[in-house]
C-alpha cells in the first residue's frame, strides 16, 4: 500500500509539472497572431501522416534516417509498456497484463527488448557521429553551449532508460521463479547469477522505479529541449504551408488599400488595419512561425543546404529558428525587456543575405520555414523603416518608374532590336 501511495504521489507530481510546461508553451504560442492555416484539412492530415508519422523527408541522408527511424519507433512503441507500468503502480501488482495476454504479451516484450537494444545502438552511433564524425553542421557556431549539451543529454538519457528496462527484465529472469521468458532478458540474466533472490528483487524493483521516474523526468525535460519535436512534429506539420514554395502571401492590409484605390465605393474597415506591416518582434509573427520555432530539431540540415551560409555569409536558417524560440522565452521570462527579435536576436546582415531560394524549407524534415520569418521581417524593414539595401531600393525605384528593374525608359528598351 505504501508503494502505491508513493507511486501516485510521484505520478501526480510529474503530471502537474508537465501540465505547467504545457501551459507555458501555450502562453508562448498565444503571443503570435492567428496563422489562418485551417484550410484544406484533408491535405493537411496527409502531410502530417507522410512527414511526421511516416518520416517522409528523412530519406536524403540514409544512414541518419535509418537510425532515426529506430529511435523514433522505439520511443513510440516501447512506451506502450508505460501503460502496464501505470496499471502495476496503481494496483500494486507486477506484470498485470502478462496472464490475460499470454503468448501475445511474451511476443510484445520480446519485440520491445530487441527494439530497446537497437535504440541503445542507434544512440551510441549518434553520439559517435556528433563527436567524431566531422559533420560540419554539428560543429557550427550555432551549437555552442547549451544546444550542444542538450543533444548529448537526450541521447544519454535514452540509453539509460533502455538499460534500466533491460536490467529490470534480466533481474526477474534470474530469479528461481522468474516470470520473464524474454530473449534479451534471458541472455543478460547470467550477469546476476551470483545474487540472492532478495537482492534480485531489489535490483528488479529499483530498475522499475528508476525507469518510471526517468520517464517522468524525461517528459518534463522535453518542453525545454529541442527534442520536443517528438510531440510537436504532428501539429507542426499539420500547419505546414501548402502554397507553392516561392509564393509570398499578399498582405491583407495592402490588399484592402489597393481595393480602395481601384473601387471608390469600397471603404476598408479601419479596425482591420495592422499595428505594423511585416514583423519586428515575435508578437508580429503568426502562430505557425512560433510553433516552427518550438519544433525545430536544431539538426542543421537547413543551414548545411543554405547557399548563403555555404559562401561564408552570416545567415544560418537554424539560428533564425533558435533565435525566434529564445526571444519567445525571453518575453515569457522578462515581459518588460525592450529587446526585439529584429536587431536584438536577428541582425539585418543575416536577413539580407538570404536568397529566398527555399533550400532550407526543402531540407527540413519537419517542414519548418525559416524563410517565412525572414520575409516578414524584411517586409517590416522595407515598409516601416524604408531600410532596404541601396541596390534593392534602386531596383524598386526602377520598377516603379520604368516598369522593369533596369534604369532604362520603356521606350528605349527595345532599341537594340533595330541596331545593325
Amino acid at each position: 500500500m505504501i508503494e502505491q501511495v508513493a507511486f501516485l504521489l510521484v505520478l501526480t507530481l510529474g503530471a502537474a509539472l508537465f501540465a505547467r510546461r504545457i501551459i507555458r508553451l501555450r502562453r508562448g504560442l498565444a503571443m503570435a497572431r492567428p496563422s489562418e492555416r485551417h484550410d484544406q484539412p484533408s491535405e493537411r492530415w496527409k502531410v502530417m501522416a507522410r512527414v511526421a508519422l511516416g518520416q517522409g523527408k528523412m530519406g536524403g541522408r540514409p544512414v541518419a534516417a535509418f537510425f532515426h527511424v529506430i529511435v523514433y519507433v522505439g520511443f513510440v512503441l516501447i512506451n506502450v509498456e508505460v501503460l502496464e507500468i501505470l496499471l502495476d503502480g496503481i494496483t500494486g501488482q507486477h506484470r498485470i497484463l502478462q496472464a490475460p495476454l499470454g503468448g501475445l504479451y511474451t511476443a510484445a516484450i520480446n519485440f520491445f527488448e530487441i527494439l530497446g537494444v537497437l535504440v541503445i545502438l542507434a544512440c551510441v552511433v549518434f553520439l559517435l557521429r556528433r563527436e567524431f564524425g566531422g559533420i560540419n553542421r554539428f560543429n557550427h557556431s550555432d551549437l555552442t553551449g547549451w544546444p550542444r549539451q542538450d543533444a548529448a543529454i537526450i541521447l544519454y538519457t535514452e540509453i539509460v532508460l533502455m538499460v534500466a528496462l533491460l536490467v529490470m527484465n534480466a533481474a526477474e529472469a534470474a530469479l528461481p521463479d522468474g516470470h520473464a521468458p524474454f530473449v534479451v532478458a534471458q541472455a543478460i540474466a547470467p550477469l546476476f547469477a551470483g545474487l540472492s533472490p532478495k537482492a534480485l528483487h531489489h535490483v528488479m524493483e529499483g530498475a522499475w522505479w528508476f525507469h518510471f521516474v526517468g520517464i517522468l523526468a524525461f517528459l518534463n525535460y522535453l518542453p525545454q529541449s529541442k527534442h520536443f519535436h517528438i510531440i510537436l512534429a504532428f501539429p507542426n506539420t499539420w500547419y505546414s504551408k501548402l502554397d507553392a514554395r516561392g509564393r509570398i502571401p499578399a498582405m491583407p492590409a495592402v490588399t484592402r488599400e489597393i481595393k480602395a484605390m481601384l473601387d471608390p465605393s469600397y471603404v476598408p474597415d479601419s479596425a482591420e488595419s495592422p499595428a505594423r506591416f511585416g514583423a519586428k518582434d515575435v508578437q508580429d509573427l503568426h502562430f505557425a512561425n512560433v510553433l516552427n520555432a518550438y519544433t525545430c530539431t536544431e539538426c542543421g540540415r537547413c543551414t548545411s543546404e543554405c547557399p548563403a551560409n555555404q559562401t561564408g555569409k552570416k545567415l544560418s536558417p537554424r539560428k533564425i529558428m533558435m533565435a525566434t524560440r529564445d526571444r519567445v522565452e525571453q518575453v515569457l521570462n522578462e515581459p518588460e525587456n525592450t529587446q526585439t527579435l529584429l536587431d536584438g536576436w536577428i541582425s539585418r546582415e543575416e536577413l539580407w543575405a538570404c536568397t529566398t531560394c527555399n533550400a532550407c524549407v526543402e531540407a527540413c524534415p519537419l517542414n519548418i520555414d525559416p524563410l517565412d520569418i525572414i520575409q516578414q521581417i524584411r517586409q517590416y524593414l522595407v515598409m516601416e523603416e524604408s531600410a532596404a539595401p541601396a541596390s534593392l531600393n534602386t531596383m524598386m525605384n526602377n520598377v516603379e518608374n520604368n516598369a522593369a528593374p533596369w534604369a532604362y525608359p520603356q521606350a528605349d528598351r527595345g532599341l537594340w532590336t533595330t541596331e545593325n
